[in-house]
C-alpha cells in the first residue's frame, strides 16, 4: 500500500491588474503576480519565484533537520536560488536549471558541510523536480 500525501492550495484572481492572484495555503493568504516587464503589476512573487521559494525552504528545512538529528553546531542556513530557462532557437523543448547556493553558518567541519550539501539533494521538493510528475486539469 502506498503512502499518499496531499497538499492543497487555492488560487483566485485578485482583480489587481491582469495577472494578480490571491494564493491561499491553509490559513496563509499571499499575493502572486507577474512583473511589470511582462504586463503585471508586480503585487507579489511570480509563479517561478514561488517555485524557487518552495525549493529553498524545503532545502533549508531538510538540512536543518539533519543537523539537529546529529547534534551538529549549525547556527543558520541560507539558500540563494535562481531559475534559468534555456529555450533553444531550433524550437526543441526548453530545459530548466535550478541553482542553489547554500551558506552554512556554525562550527562545522568540511566533512559535515559536504554531508549537508549532499542531504540538500534529498529534500522532497528537489526529488519532485527531478522526477517526472503528472499534472492534470479538469473543470469544476
Amino acid at each position: 500500500m502506498s503512502n499518499v500525501r496531499e497538499t492543497a492550495v487555492t488560487v483566485i484572481e485578485s482583480g489587481n491588474g491582469p495577472y494578480g492572484q490571491f494564493v491561499t495555503a491553509g490559513r496563509h493568504v499571499m499575493g502572486a503576480d507577474e512583473p511589470d516587464t511582462v504586463g503585471g503589476h508586480d503585487t507579489g512573487p511570480s509563479p517561478y519565484e514561488y517555485l524557487l521559494a518552495g525549493l529553498g525552504a524545503c532545502t533549508a528545512m531538510t538540512v536543518r533537520m539533519y543537523a539537529q538529528r546529529h547534534d551538529w553546531s549549525l547556527t543558520q542556513v541560507k539558500v540563494s536560488l535562481r531559475h534559468i530557462k534555456a529555450v533553444p532557437a531550433d524550437g526543441t523543448a526548453a530545459s530548466d536549471r535550478f541553482e542553489r547556493i547554500l551558506t552554512l553558518s556554525g562550527e562545522l567541519t568540511d566533512e559535515q558541510k559536504a554531508r549537508l550539501l549532499a542531504i540538500a539533494e534529498k529534500c522532497p521538493v528537489t526529488v519532485t523536480l527531478k522526477r517526472a510528475s503528472d499534472v492534470v486539469a479538469r473543470l469544476a
